[in-house]
Parts: structure tokens; sequence; C-alpha cells
């Protein structure tokens, strides 16, 4: 491997770590809120100890999501200087107002939260959630505000004295068309991911024969929220894709591997290893007729420009250069991406309608399926965001700045091996130290019998242990 291809890998390990996390604590964060709130409004103990409960993890995926995001932004200054140099003064706008604004709210309304119990009133104290769960949509916000740029970029000019691009108007970056798809998509699909890890957990206790009202009440009320999340999530992915035929045409067109210019595309389902010419088929050939079409244009005729005459037209808009990205990453992705999502929305399905007939419980075979259900957001999330950032090469600022020009030119192969094991080792430490912490958390389970609610600020002596416990 290269210094690009290894600054690439680096870049990309990271990434994925981090982004397994940040959805996890935006949609616990909001589950969270809402549990509190509905003990703050019912005084129902139950809610309290689901707040509890589903806090603990909520703080984990916080802890870890922050460190490995720092970690992340390293890299533009280590291995993506010349990107830094030349789209820094753009780019850096929204990260500086997550840093500035979203991190700090989340971050000081976090802490209140875990130390608030029995020093704050119940309502400021539920305050400090809600604001905690802004915070992190807050930051979900800007930064894929400085993604969507990459994706789609508006609001800046060329300075060619200065060889670099600089920032005309904030507004159009924070009003790109790109933003508000991705960041819908993005959000509600934390949501979902939040949703199913509660019901996954919840489903596991319930296996493993744990009579605990959290769980089943956890089940009964995430139910709705994962359906309603997962929907929502498809309907902005299918805003997303139309809005992609007309801004990254190559992308949608390698989705499909589709190299001719089709009226009418189909949608496979599986097929060969998409490549023009492959000497034989591994699955059938299923195909959804008109699918793609519709997917990109709305239309059950409408036509999906193949990769042939994209990229015969990016040469001459461009110049010389391969600008298709590699067909097998962005084909299996998007399908993985796709299949993830029906999934999501036929296990809450079942799962209603196992609830409203009284069965749940004794149906095991759901309560498994409902476990294993909890990795498919991470996978959906994962492939999703593997497909936009790869099926965006060879551009990492498309139609503006190509990826092997934004590297930095004085780090070498051996700088990057070095700086890529510590991260591995890194981040290796920290997978095992959250999935330690969840396990133990999981094989701990909820409060089973009912507390003493906490105290209102000054209304007698503290418990120290509500604070420990967190």
């Amino acid at each position: 491997m290269n210094t690009l291809e290894l600054a690439r890998l680096q870049f990309g390990i990271t990434t994925v770590f981090h982004f397994v996390f940040v959805p996890m604590s935006i949609g616990l964060a909001a589950w969270v809120a809402y549990c509190q709130t509905r003990w703050y409004r019912s005084k129902d103990e139950v809610y309290l100890r689901m707040t509890r409960f589903w806090g603990k993890f909520m703080l984990i995926s916080l802890a870890i999501g922050v460190v490995t995001g720092i970690v992340q932004e390293f890299q533009f200054g280590m291995n993506w200087s010349e990107y830094s140099r030349y789209v820094g003064d753009i780019f850096g706008a929204p990260l500086a107002m997550e840093g500035l604004a979203a991190f700090f709210l989340e971050s000081t309304f976090v802490g209140l939260w875990i130390f608030g119990w029995n020093r704050l009133s119940p309502k400021v104290h539920l305050a400090t959630i809600w604001l905690t769960s802004f915070g992190t949509i807050l930051s979900a916000f800007f930064i894929l505000a400085a993604n969507s740029w990459m994706q789609h970029p508006v609001g800046y000019v060329i300075n060619h004295a200065a060889h670099r691009a600089e920032l005309r108007s904030i507004w159009a970056v924070l009003g790109n068309s790109t933003l508000w798809f991705a960041f819908p998509h993005t959000i509600f699909g934390a949501f979902c991911t939040g949703a199913m890890l509660v019901l996954g957990i919840s489903a596991l206790g319930m296996l493993r024969n744990r009579a605990n009202e959290v769980y089943s009440r956890s089940i009964r009320k995430v139910l709705p929220l994962a359906l309603g999340a997962a929907i929502v999530t498809g309907g902005f992915g299918h805003g997303q894709g139309m809005l992609m035929e007309k801004q990254q045409p190559m992308k949608m067109a390698a989705a499909e591997a589709l190299y001719k210019t089709t009226k009418g595309a189909s949608l496979s389902i599986f097929a060969v290893a998409p490549f023009e010419h492959f000497p034989k088929r591994v699955f059938p050939d299923i195909r959804i007729p008109h699918l793609l079409s519709i997917l990109g244009t709305a239309s059950w005729e409408g036509e999906i420009k193949g990769v042939d005459q994209l990229q015969a037209e990016d040469v001459k808009k461009y110049g010389p250069g391969d600008y298709a990205p590699i067909l097998g990453v962005t084909y299996w992705t998007f399908r993985a991406m796709a299949g993830a999502g029906v999934l999501l929305v036929l296990i809450p399905i079942v799962g209603l309608i196992l609830l409203r007939r009284g069965a749940f419980e004794r149906r095991r075979w759901f309560l498994r399926a409902a476990v294993a259900g909890a990795f498919l957001p991470p996978l959906a999330n994962l492939s999703g965001w593997i497909f936009t950032e790869m099926g965006r090469q060879p551009w990492v600022v498309y139609g503006l700045l190509k990826t092997s020009d934004a590297r930095s030119p004085l780090v070498s192969s051996t700088d990057i091996i070095l700086s890529l094991a510590g991260y591995v080792v890194l981040y290796g430490t920290l997978l095992v130290i959250g999935g330690r912490l969840f396990k133990k958390e999981i094989d701990h389970g909820p409060e089973a019998e009912p507390s003493a609610e906490p105290q209102a600020a000054g209304a007698g002596p503290q418990r120290p242990e509500l604070i420990l416990a967190y």
C-alpha cells in the first residue's frame, strides 16, 4: 500500500469506530430524556429505574464517542494537511461551531445531570438531560454541515492567488440542500439505533428469565419509536437518493454498478460481483423492475446515467482520470444498508403485533430476533457511511479537490503505519473497556425493587449512591 492508501485506511478505521458510538449516544440520550420525563410527570418509580438503567449505557457511549472523536480530528493536521490548507477556511467553520457551542452544551449539561441528583430540583434536573440530548443533536448538525459541504460544496469562492477555497457565506453552508436531507436521515437513524439497543438488551434480560418491569415496559414503549424512526429514516434516505442523482450521479450509478445509461432502470437484490466482465454468476440475478429509477428520479421510466457516460462527461469537465469509485464497495454497502433498513422496519412490526395479541413474552424466537436486531443499526449506519464516503471518490470535496491532492506531502508511509498501530491499540483498548462495561451493566440488570425516589434539592439528606451509580 502506498502513502495515500495508508492515510485513507487510517482515517477510515478511526471514522468507522467513532461512528459506532455516535448514533448510539444520540439515540440513548433522547430515550433517557423521555424516560425521565415520564417519571417526572407520573412519579411512577419504574420510569425512574428505567432512567437510571439506560442512563448508564448512554454515558458509556458518550464517553467513548468523545474520545474517538477527538482522535479523529487529529488526522486533519497529521495526514491531510493539504486538505486543511485548501478548504480549512470553510470546513473549519462548522467544526468550530460544534466545539464551541454544541459540544460545550452537551458536556456541561451531562455533567450537571450526572452529579445533579438530589442537588438540583426535579424540574431543573430534567432540563439538564434534555439539553444534553439537544447538544448531541446539535453536534451532529454541525459535523454533518461540514461533511455535506464535502459532498456538495456551496457558499465559497476560490482565491486563485492563495490557491485555496474561502468561505463566502456560512448561511449557504448551513442551508446546504445535502445537509437538510443528511441531517434528519442521520438523527432518526440514531433514534432507531438507541431504540433497537434498548429492545435488544431488554429482550436478552427476558430470555434470561429476569422478571423485571423495566424490561417489559421498555419493550412496550420503545417498539413504536423504533418503527417510526426506521420508517422516517428510510423516507429521508429516499430523498437523499433523489438528490444524489442530481448532485453525484456517479454515486447513484455505482450503487447499482450500472455501466450503461438506462431508462426505467431496475435494482438488483443479488447479482454477480459488480464488474462488467465477470466470468460467471455467483448469485441469481434477482431484480426489482424500475426501482433504481424510482429511487433516483421518482419516475417509473426515469433515466439513470451509467458509469461509462458519466466517466466520459467527467473527463471532459475535469481532465483525464478515473472518476468511478470502487464499484464492488459501493454495490454491496448500499445493499447492506438497504437490507438492514428493511429488517429494522419488520422487527418492530412483528413485535407490535405480538404485543397486541398479548403473546410477546411467550415468543422466545422473537426475543432472540430482537437481540440480533440490536446489531442491525450499526450495520446500516456503517455501511451507509462507507457508501457515502467511498462513493464520492476520487474526490475528497466533490468536483473541487481530489483525495490524492489532499494528503500531507511530507508524511511517510512509516509515519502512518506507526500512528495507525497506535490508534489500533488505543481503539482496541477502548473497545474492550466499552464492551466490558456494557456486559457488566447487562449482567447486573436494572433495579428489581422500587426504591425511594430522589429528593429535591435541600429536602433532606443526600443519597451519594445515586451519584456513584453513574
